[in-house]
């Protein structure tokens, strides 16, 4: 997501084929002699009536099902934010006590530093090490039973995304699978930064593996809601960035949508522009960007259904860039306008960062476990998350 991250971040169509009644061929058909069959012919008119119905039906169900691969189920903004899985302190998502922080993205997982094929949390742990060392299977239970969710993000700034480092795509289908089937998260995110963004071979073994697992659950019953998440400026998407959403497009990947990261905008942002009309600058080009991408991917999308494509997700206080400072105001400012546009998604970097830093910690630069800001006893999940419903697909 950010350099905070310490390497813990048209379709198809439905075909129905009206067979004519079968014609009698290699067999005759018996008649007593002396008597004539009598023939009984169809109706015309309700021949015809059947055959509009069954055509208008077909039309109905394709369209409804080309929508909802476009569009997703219409449902109000929602929030979730991230959590750097191996930060230490570690920061207990399991004990959720508001909205604000019932449903999170934990992030980050990433290539292991032993084998490139298989998955790791900030480099550090396996998926059986996570279980033990930070009891995160149980602590992932404890969540759900309260009736939280959590999502998995694969990327983040510092270290390789799978698709970058795994060349055999079987390999990299079986490490995403893994992760799925382990922690079933309610959608996966893939954080894509830097060298991860720019490469293209990587980008396309990502899309193919993604759609292959998407394919292989929704086969079985099984939904898997996909978000990329990226780098914006107040111009919007990168090159690199768009390119992505393409490839996923391209790939047959049914995106929920697109996470962009208000946040470090350095030069692109001009000294007379806050941060959150920063974001409502990237929000605003972002969204003419994707109408445009999906529109080349054959998926006419309107206005309203493009903003519930987008998710906004700042980072919290203190930026990594000197000047960058995303205030409390600003974050109710950013929620409100994402409700009155319809965003989908609202997040932010990150849980962990949600608190005012001690005296003795603070400083110019960002930190890992604090905001940098005067909050107060107000958090900033609470602005951006209150009164917003849980995540719901």
């Amino acid at each position: 997501m950010t350099a905070l991250n310490r390497g813990s971040d048209p379709a198809a169509k439905a075909e129905e084929e009206s067979a004519p009644p079968p014609v009698p061929g290699g067999f005759r058909s018996r008649r007593r002699p002396g008597l004539r069959q009598r023939q009984r012919q169809p109706s015309t008119p309700l021949m015809a009536a059947l055959a509009v119905t069954t055509i208008l039906a077909c039309v109905i169900f394709f369209w409804t099902w080309r929508s909802g691969l476009a569009t997703g189920a219409a449902q109000p903004t929602w929030f979730a934010g991230y959590v750097d899985v191996t930060v230490s302190p570690p920061y207990a998502f399991e004990e959720s006590s508001g909205p604000g922080t019932r449903d999170v993205v934990l992030a980050f997982l990433i290539a292991s530093p032993e084998d490139s094929c298989v998955p790791s949390w900030g480099a550090g742990y396996g998926l059986e090490k996570a279980g033990t060392a930070l009891g995160l299977d149980k602590r992932l239970s404890v969540l759900r039973s309260q009736g939280g969710s959590a999502a998995v993000s694969f990327g983040g700034s510092l270290n390789r995304e799978l698709a970058t480092s795994c060349e055999d795509e079987g390999k990299l289908r079986t490490a995403y699978r893994d992760v799925v089937e382990r922690y079933e998260p309610s959608f996966i995110d893939f954080d894509l930064e830097g060298a991860d963004l720019l490469d293209q071979a990587g980008g396309e073994r990502r899309a193919r593996a993604v759609a292959a697992l998407q394919g292989d659950r929704n086969a079985s019953g099984q939904k898997l809601a996909v978000w990329l998440t990226l780098p914006a400026s107040p111009r919007g998407l990168t090159d690199a960035g768009i390119a992505a959403v393409e490839q996923m497009l391209q790939a047959g990947v049914r995106l929920s949508g697109v996470n962009i990261m208000t946040m470090n905008y350095g030069a692109s942002r001009s000294s007379s522009q806050g941060m959150l009309e920063a974001a409502k600058a990237a929000a605003g080009a972002t969204h003419d960007q994707l109408g445009i991408v999906y529109q080349r991917a054959g998926i006419n999308l309107s206005r309203e259904q493009i903003w519930k494509k987008i998710g906004l997700t700042p980072m919290i206080g203190r930026n990594d860039l000197p000047g960058e400072i995303f205030e409390l105001e600003a974050a109710r400012g950013l929620k409100d306008y994402a409700v009155e546009l319809g965003v989908q998604r609202l997040s932010m970097w990150s849980l962990n960062r949600d608190a005012p830093c001690p005296s003795s910690e603070q400083g110019p630069d960002a930190s890992f476990t604090c905001s940098g800001v005067d909050q107060g006893t107000t958090r900033f999940a609470d602005l951006l998350g209150s009164g917003l419903p849980g995540r719901m697909g």
